[in-house]
């Protein structure tokens, strides 16, 4: 090799050599795909204008921390949240934005900490229909229904394997129909969720919830074992972006803007028809 070549040969290797690992590490993913429940206002949804894109505060949160590392993320609709599972699960994904820790989602996804929301999940029933329920053992003897894939937290999982008659659906629209006309005796879903496609729906005075929650759960942000993007720089710089965020109370901020963004609108037509099969 000629001298000239060897010695520009050298001076690269000592530039790579001096660069700084994150700077690395960053360069490895300049973009990320999310995805996630669509039947999740204010937490997730999909977006009338652009329905192959979910928003909310969930997305909000996941779009600003990406900013913070400098990287790009698209959240986009992959199906029922059954479905967006499989995707992460298998890599075609890279995050899941939003889900509860549960054992099964451990062998498949690496969890950020810490939580961003904690969210509780509630007993509905038919308005006037309700039966005595004070603790989880109460649902035994009722036919209840929730959306495939869902989970309300490793112990009550367990707890329901075992114990409790739950059918599965895809979306929550389903599921609230199939209670109100009879078939089946209560619908296991988080509380403010249900409560806003509720009042979408109209069936908010045909519905009411029991208490106590069954659970109330941190939701995290996950990354997928499969994901070409998962390092440990990149797993590194989410917990520590995700601590500083949640720290400074910017979840609740993207929650509260969401909200307003929900409500306003449901005053609005529906372009795209019904978006939560």
């Amino acid at each position: 090799m000629p001298e000239r070549c060897l010695f520009k040969s050298l001076l690269l290797w000592c530039a790579l050599a001096l660069m700084p690992a994150a700077a690395l590490a960053a360069g490895k993913c300049e973009r990320l795909v999310a995805t996630g429940n669509p039947e999740y206002p204010p937490y997730l949804w999909r977006d009338p204008q652009n329905p192959q894109q979910l928003i909310g505060a969930n997305a909000d949160l996941l779009k600003h921390l990406a900013k913070e590392l400098g990287v790009v993320v698209d959240v986009i609709y992959t199906g029922p949240w059954s479905r967006a599972q499989d995707e992460v699960r298998t890599g075609r994904v890279d995050l899941l934005a939003g889900a509860f820790l549960t054992l099964p989602r451990l062998e498949s996804m690496d969890y950020v900490h810490p939580a961003f929301f904690f969210t509780p999940s509630v007993v509905w029933v038919r308005k006037g229909e309700a039966f005595p329920y004070g603790s989880w053992i109460d649902l035994q003897g009722h036919t209840g229904d929730t959306l495939v894939g869902n989970s309300f937290g490793q112990q009550f999982d367990a707890f329901a394997k075992q114990n409790l008659k739950l059918e599965g659906v895809s979306s929550l629209t389903q599921a609230f129909q199939k209670l109100l006309l009879g078939r089946t005796d209560y619908v296991l879903y988080e509380r403010y969720p249900g409560l806003a496609l509720a009042e979408t729906l109209g069936m908010d005075d045909d519905l009411e919830v029991l208490d106590p929650p069954i659970s109330s759960e941190g939701l995290y942000l996950t990354l997928s074992h499969n994901s070409a993007c998962n390092d440990p720089w990149l797993r590194g710089q989410l917990a520590r972006k995700m601590t500083e965020m949640v720290s400074a109370g910017l979840p609740e901020q993207f929650l509260q803007s969401n909200l307003e963004l929900w409500k306003a609108q449901q005053m609005q037509p529906d372009p795209v028809g019904d978006v939560t099969q």
